[in-house]
Order: structure tokens, then sequence, then C-alpha cells
């Protein structure tokens, strides 16, 4: 089984309905806040263009919950789109429908059309075979390159493809699988994983997958007190998954066994609440005193933490160290960020957190690859098939 990329398919004056991923922050005057992904599918797009295509452009954008919510308007995506290209976009006021098909009928090589939010019908996120077939037939070309949507199966991103002739991936969701594979399959070592966020029930299947393959794993955020906690250590009144701690106990149990070393902060910035007026101090060790909370890893984790990401060929990294949202405890991020940088490593960054830490410090022009899909791109370093890719095996 394989997969067809763009460049390997006749798009010329073709009807080519390509899946993006456009689902880009909103600001409340109703502008595109950050347009990352819009110019991530950029090339895609482009090249379509160029090659005479009838573009279709498709994508959702937030949780509109099946219903026609102008707040989720794919418009404010059209204007940055017109504006990035210099090119007129038409864009209807649906997805489907006898007016879309008109337009779509309409369409002379070259022209491009952004269809309306996929999620205003309840169909799309049911993947309703006659919704998917009804999208289907806008087309001859069927292109995903929706890669941040691969892992749900959408009657866009999974369902309408097997009622297309020819369908393949664009040059971004291509990116996104060769390096991810090399992660997964053939890592130049030492390989150091940087693992964070709140919850270690998001990232279990990722940590057990890459035990295999990692130098050193490196904890943090929420989810390093569930780990603390299995080794016995005092977290106060830390985040804590009391029904994982006997699992991270496991892990800790395999990787010793493996001779793959995992690192849990040795220091925090703890306060009483999570609020940037809250007084806040660090601990001298990893104890963490009963009426506190650990929010950030302190500067002997990061100093620790540092050393090691110096020393890698690889990083890989999804999630913050601690309560980014706040200014007192986003220090260990915002080091980790510029640590990866400065690093010689091949460096994969995903997960909103983890990039958002990269774009602020400005450091995004030196990361190797920074994922557009963080949920994708854990289930695919998990193993796990993703529908999206699956859909577009022949």
């Amino acid at each position: 089984m394989t997969i067809h990329y763009i460049d390997q398919i006749d798009l010329a004056e073709k009807r080519v309905f390509i899946r993006l991923d456009l689902n880009v922050p909103i600001d409340e005057s109703g502008n595109v806040a950050d347009d990352t992904r819009i110019r991530a599918a950029l090339p895609t797009i482009q090249y379509a263009v160029e090659q005479k295509a009838r573009v279709i452009l498709a994508s959702h954008l937030g949780r509109p919950k099946g219903e026609r919510n102008p707040d989720y308007s794919l418009q404010p995506v059209a204007a940055k789109l017109a504006e990035i290209l210099k090119m007129d976009i038409i864009f209807p006021e649906d997805c489907i429908g006898d007016a879309v098909r008109k337009l779509v009928g309409d369409l002379r090589p070259g022209q491009i059309i952004l269809l309306e939010n996929l999620r205003f019908h309840k169909e799309e996120k049911e993947n309703d075979p006659i919704f998917a077939e009804t999208l289907a037939s806008l087309c001859d070309v069927y292109i995903n390159d929706a890669f941040g949507a691969a892992h749900r199966k959408h009657a866009s991103t999974a369902g309408m493809a097997k009622y297309v002739a020819a369908v393949g991936a664009g040059f971004l969701m291509r990116k996104e699988v060769e390096v991810l594979s090399q992660l997964v399959k053939n890592p130049e070592k030492p390989f150091v994983t940087i693992i964070g966020g709140a919850k270690v029930s998001d990232k279990i299947g990722v940590i057990e997958n890459l035990l295999d393959k990692v130098s050193t794993l490196l904890i943090g955020g929420g989810m390093a007190y569930t780990f603390l906690r299995a080794k016995g250590i005092d977290i106060g009144r830390s985040l804590v998954e009391e029904d994982r701690v006997h699992t991270a106990g496991k892990i800790l149990e395999r990787a010793a066994t493996r001779g793959v070393e995992i690192l849990l902060p040795a220091d925090h910035v703890v306060a009483a609440d999570c609020s940037n007026d809250a007084p806040y101090e660090t601990t001298a060790d990893a104890n963490i005193p009963a009426n506190m909370m650990g929010l950030d890893i302190g500067e002997k984790t990061v100093t620790l933490y540092r050393e090691r990401i110096a020393g890698a060929k690889t990083i890989f990294w999804n999630g913050p160290m601690g309560v980014f949202e706040c200014d007192h405890f986003s220090k260990g991020t915002y080091a980790l960020a510029h640590a990866v940088a400065e690093s010689n490593a091949m460096s994969v960054v995903g997960g909103g957190d983890s990039v958002s830490a990269i774009n602020k410090s400005g450091v995004a022009d030196k990361i190797s690859h920074i994922c557009t899909g963080g949920g994708a791109s854990l289930e695919f370093l998990e193993g796990k098939k993703l529908p999206g890719l699956v859909a577009l095996e022949r």
C-alpha cells in the first residue's frame, strides 16, 4: 500500500479538492491573528494553481458543533489567503449545495474557491457517507494536506477519499510523515525527547512507544508530579493523576531495565495558587511543601535539561514545562525553547504551547521542523494508524 503525492498526479484542468487545516485563531476584530497554518499550506495551493487545476479548498475552523455560526466562518481566512496570494478567492456561503456546485462548475484553470466551514454540518464529524459523497462529487482529484486533522475520521479527512478515483497527499503532509517517520524508525542518537503538559494519560502511548528509541526522556509540566509521586517524592498540592501513578512507576521501571534515562524535575517553582498575583518561590530540591503546588521547573532542572539537550543529535518536544499561560511559570518552557534552538540536533517541535513558546522566543527559524498538528503527531509517534493517511493508501 502506498500514498501518492500531489506532484505525482495530473492536475491540469481537473477539479482538485484540497483538504487543509486552516483552523487559525481569529481576533476580536474578525481578522486572522496568526497565519502560520495558512502559510504552511501555500506550497500545495500554489503548485495546484501553477498546474492549472481548478482549485477547491476546504477546512474546518473551531467547534461550531454542526451549526452555522458566523463566529467560525472561514471568511477572514479567505481574505488573508487572497492578500497573501495576491489573487481573488471565491468564497461561497456553504460547502455543499446547488450554489456551490455551480461555482465549482464555473471555475477556470488556476482559479481558487474556499468552501465555508465544513463543521457547519454535523455530518462532517460524523463521517456521514452521504455528506462525504456529496463533497467528493465536487472534484476529480482529492488531496489531503491537513496533517493536523489526519487523526480524525471525518467526512473530509477520511470518508470522501473512497468516492474519488485519484487521491493523494500534499507537500505539508509529506513533510510531516517523513520527519515523524525518521523519529520512529531511524533517529540519530543521542535522541532526547522532552514531554510536558498537564496529563500523563495524554502522553502514555507516545512515551511507551518511544522507550525503545530514545536515549533520554525529559519530563516536565503537570505530568511530572504523577511520576514524582510514583517515586515517593512529596508533591504538595500539585496536579496528580492518582489512577496513573502505578503506570508511571511501571514506565520508570521499564526505562531502567532498558538503559533509557528518564529525568524528572530536581526543583520547582511553586506557589499556593496558580495566578500571576500569587507569591512564588523555588524549592531547594524535588520535594514540594504541603501547602504549595509545582507550577514550573526550577533553575537546577533547567540546567540539567539543557545539558542533555546540548548533547543531543535528535530532539522531539511536545508540551510545556509549566503553567505557560502565567508569566511567573513560563520561564522553564522559554529556557528549553532557547536550548533546543541552540542545539545542533535535528529538532522537531509539536503541540500548541511548545510551538507557541518557540514562536514567542523568536527562535522558530532555528527549529528543523515545527509540526502543524500536536494530536496527530502524538498519535503517529504512538504507532497508531491515522485515518487521514489510511484513506489515501492505494
